[in-house]
C-alpha cells in the first residue's frame, strides 16, 4: 500500500472530509487532495505531521509495515506523567497547535509547580 492509500485509508476511518482534515493539520484542501491522488507528495515534516495526527508510525504511513503503531507495548510502560504530556501533545496537535521540545519543558516547569504547590498544602 502506498502513502496516497494510507492517507485516504486513514482519513475515512476518522469518517473526515478532506476539508476537515486539512484544517486540523493546518494545510489546504488542494494540498490534501493531491497527496491522495498522488500528484504530490508531502514533505519529511508534513509526513511527520500526518502520522503524529493519525497516532501511526512513519513506517505505517509510507506503506513500508503494516503494524500502525510498533511501539505500542514500549508505551504501556511510561509512567503517568510521560502518558500524560503523549496525551496533551495528542490534543496539541489535534488542534493545530505547536507542539515542540520547548512545549515539553514548560509543561515540565509547570508540572513541577503544581507538585510543589500540592506539597506545600498538605
Amino acid at each position: 500500500m502506498e502513502f496516497k492509500d494510507r492517507l485516504l485509508q486513514l482519513r475515512k476511518e476518522k469518517n473526515m472530509s478532506r476539508e476537515e482534515l486539512a484544517k486540523k493539520l493546518n494545510l489546504s484542501y488542494s494540498a490534501i487532495s493531491k497527496y491522495e491522488t498522488g500528484a504530490r507528495t508531502p514533505d519529511d515534516d508534513i509526513k511527520k505531521k500526518i502520522a503524529e495526527y493519525f497516532n501511526v508510525s512513519l513506517d505505517y504511513l509510507m506503506g513500508v509495515s503494516d503494524i500502525r503503531y510498533p511501539y505500542k507495548e514500549e508505551d504501556e510502560k511510561l509512567s503517568d506523567l510521560d502518558k500524560f504530556l503523549l496525551e496533551l501533545k495528542k490534543k496539541a496537535i489535534e488542534r493545530g497547535i505547536e507542539f515542540n521540545e520547548d512545549s515539553v519543558d514548560d509543561l515540565l516547569d509547570l508540572y513541577e509547580f503544581i507538585k510543589s504547590r500540592n506539597k506545600k498544602s498538605n
